[in-house]
């Protein structure tokens, strides 16, 4: 069946069909939340997705439209009085400015990620890890929906100065060739796949050169199959979509990172259609989502999202904690419960959905999991250890933190049995302590 997405952001959010069912007071928050936090959204999860007979806790609807408790309470107070007394939008602005910058845009030190190539600073690519690079191609920095949790809302935000994004392939493979440790590279943005067929295959076929025989493998990541899985299905382009992944997989390992949030974006006909369309091109689809208080914040939804995952075909992979950036106060929960979740969740699959890691945190160090709570010399301690390292020397090695019940994210503990963690005393970037030669 012919489906054609219908796209809704705060200048038409009034047209989406379903609105009626929402109250004067819900839409004015929404319409004041939007001003600061990105929204958009679309036909598909309006209306295959959201229970709108439940809107005030339905997780769709949590996930793709911003409500007034998204915000600190003095910050919506202050756009609302602006917004009441018919302030100009030039005011109105730059209020909406100062609050972007207080959440936090730049969580986990991403611009220490930005390489150089000679003189020239990257800034639509990220090297953190010696083995991979992420790229930001600009035809791919916006979404299908915008999720209200997302961790780079400053990508569709208007936040030029913090914004990645690259529109020469040219830098990006140039990168490449001099960097002969990259094994992995990471499209990302936003999301590349609301990009046409043609301009990823101008980013991704020259990979499948002889000169890239070191990129081994190639990773997208997506919500579209949560979000619009016609991209796959029915799009102008989706077969050749489909020619693209069959001809990347059969020269590279092609992972498709998509983020399933809950199950209800498992449940439709569409998705799993569009699930099988990819396998069948011999392309993986491993699966990831953070940890979200109102969405997804008990176990039986977790396991039975990676059961629902593995048996159509994909791998579970990531449970994060969500970033400390953005509307994080309304999503974040405790570390010791997101623990606690994954534990519990963990312990109700087999196996095959035990490839699932958790749950992690992004450092300016690297990856973070946290492993649970013990007691040592009488202490309660959380065990962590690095999933992934700037100085891959510091992999997977535990380390502890003081026990702390309220703390939400990494910055907030403090080390166990010392002064200062382990990493904390060695170079920030180890694989970069010899410069980099460029022709």
């Amino acid at each position: 069946m012919e489906k054609t997405i219908r796209t809704y952001t705060r200048h038409n959010f009034r047209t989406i069909p379903q609105i009626a069912v929402l109250s004067g007071r819900q839409i004015r928050e929404i319409e004041i939340a939007a001003r600061v936090l990105p929204f958009k959204t679309n036909s598909y999860v309006t209306g295959e997705l959201i229970d709108w007979s439940n809107v005030e806790s339905d997780p769709m609807f949590t996930l793709n439209f911003p409500r007034g408790a998204m915000l600190e309470k003095k910050h919506f107070h202050a756009l609302e009085k602006l917004v009441d007394r018919q302030a100009s939008e030039a005011e109105i602005a730059r209020r909406v400015q100062q609050i972007r910058l207080s959440l936090n845009p730049n969580p986990a030190g991403q611009e220490q990620n930005v390489p150089s190539l000679g003189e020239i600073r990257l800034r639509g690519i990220q090297h953190k890890y010696p083995e991979t690079v992420l790229f930001f191609p600009s035809q791919g920095q916006t979404c299908h929906a915008c999720c209200t949790f997302c961790f780079r809302w400053p990508q569709f935000s208007g936040m030029s100065k913090l914004k990645f994004a690259m529109k020469d392939t040219g830098l990006f493979l140039k990168y490449l060739s001099l960097h002969r440790e990259v094994t992995d590279i990471l499209l990302t943005g936003g999301d590349p796949m609301t990009m046409h067929a043609s301009l990823l295959g101008e980013c991704l076929f020259p990979l499948l050169r002889p000169e890239y025989s070191h990129i081994r493998h190639i990773r997208i990541g997506t919500k579209s199959l949560a979000y619009w899985p016609y991209r796959y299905l029915t799009d102008s382009d989706s077969d050749d979509l489909m020619r693209l992944f069959a001809v990347l997989a059969a020269g590279k390992h092609l992972s498709i990172q998509a983020h399933f949030s809950h199950p209800a974006e498992l449940s439709t006909a569409a998705v799993r259609q569009a699930i099988a369309r990819i396998r069948n091109t011999g392309a993986q689809i491993r699966t990831q989502s953070p940890l979200l208080r109102h969405v997804n914040d008990r176990p039986e939804l977790w396991s039975h999202m990676w059961r629902t995952q593995v048996e159509a075909g994909c791998i579970p992979y990531y449970m994060f904690v969500v970033r400390d950036t953005g509307a994080r106060r309304f999503f974040e929960l405790p570390l010791e419960k997101c623990w606690h979740i994954y534990r519990r969740a963990y312990r109700q699959v087999s196996g095959l959905c035990r490839t699932v890691r958790g749950p992690s945190m992004s450092h300016r160090a690297g990856k973070i999991q946290l492993l649970g709570t013990q007691q040592i010399h009488g202490e309660s301690v959380f065990v962590l250890r690095f999933i992934q390292a700037r100085n891959p020397e510091w992999t997977d090695i535990p380390f502890f933190a003081r026990h702390d019940p309220k703390a939400t994210w990494f910055s907030q503990l403090k080390p166990a049995f010392a002064d200062r963690f382990f990493f904390e005393e060695q170079p920030a970037r180890p694989f970069l302590a010899k410069p980099f030669q460029f022709e």
